[in-house]
């Protein structure tokens, strides 16, 4: 129990910046208190205990501003930031380290019995305000824009945004894989620059990186080339060039011009 609420404290400390101490976490973090209600609820849930369930789901949405239905299934290192306004429904799957903002909804399309609610896959993150509605799946990875509202299964990897919601970017293929690992390695949040948006700005951005990963190509066969003929050791790229520092000479301080 107590490694997993270390496990639920780290995840915190990795996804929001605005946390600071392991004690501020677990006395001031809304998302965390409904967290850790509802394994206590769900507990009693499984042990057909329901009644005495749903009633402490209660106390803990009057406390959190959140709504986790007992019978939900809550994967680890579950994450729900702000949280108030978040409803999750009985037959609701979240795997393991999802993201949920506030305003988003799990919710069901009929009042049929059975499986009414979506399945999140791991590493999945919903935006604020968005509705997941339905016996849906959502793959691993994927991304729910903000006040999307999604009522169809999405593939893992891709990204929907719009009402209703519709898939703006799919999984990345060679070549955007390619840029996103040249981008990283240079320091560059290439989140923006994907060839689904019409922006000229991205597109000369996606050129730039096919460019650099070309020159880094040529260097590459270059250095092993000249490795061989025994002209130096080959090299590898900097790891972290955010720890690469390029020392600028001291300029010698100028002299007073005595004619002037």
């Amino acid at each position: 129990m107590f490694d997993q609420l270390r496990e639920d404290i780290g995840s915190i400390y990795d996804r929001d910046p605005a946390a600071r101490t392991g004690f501020e976490i677990l006395t001031t973090y809304p998302g965390l208190h409904a967290v850790l209600a509802h394994r206590l609820t769900h507990t009693l849930w499984v042990h057909e205990l329901k009644l005495l369930a749903r009633v402490l789901s209660n106390v803990a949405r009057l406390f959190t501003g959140i709504e986790i239905h007992p019978g939900a299934q809550i994967g680890r290192r579950f994450f729900i930031d702000h949280g108030m306004g978040v409803v999750i429904g009985e037959t609701a799957v979240v795997g393991d380290d999802c993201t949920l903002y506030h305003g988003v909804t799990l919710g069901g399309t009929s009042w049929q019995p059975g499986k009414r609610h979506p399945t999140l896959g791991r590493d999945v993150v919903v935006g604020a305000g968005a509705k997941v509605l339905g016996p849906i799946t959502i793959g691993d990875g994927a991304r729910i824009g903000s006040n999307a509202v999604v009522v169809k299964t999405v593939p893992a990897g891709a990204t929907v945004v719009g009402v209703p919601g519709r898939i703006i970017e799919r999984e990345r293929d060679a070549d955007q894989r390619r840029r996103a690992d040249t981008a990283a390695r240079i320091g560059f949040d290439a989140y923006g620059a994907t060839v689904d948006a019409p922006d000229p700005v991205a597109n000369a951005i996606n050129r730039m990186l096919d460019h650099i990963h070309h020159m880094d190509s040529r260097m590459e066969a270059m250095s092993q080339a000249l490795e061989a003929k025994g002209i130096m050791t080959h090299f590898d790229h900097d790891a972290d060039l955010d720890a690469v520092v390029i020392d600028s000479p001291n300029p010698e301080p100028l002299k007073p011009n005595p004619s002037h």
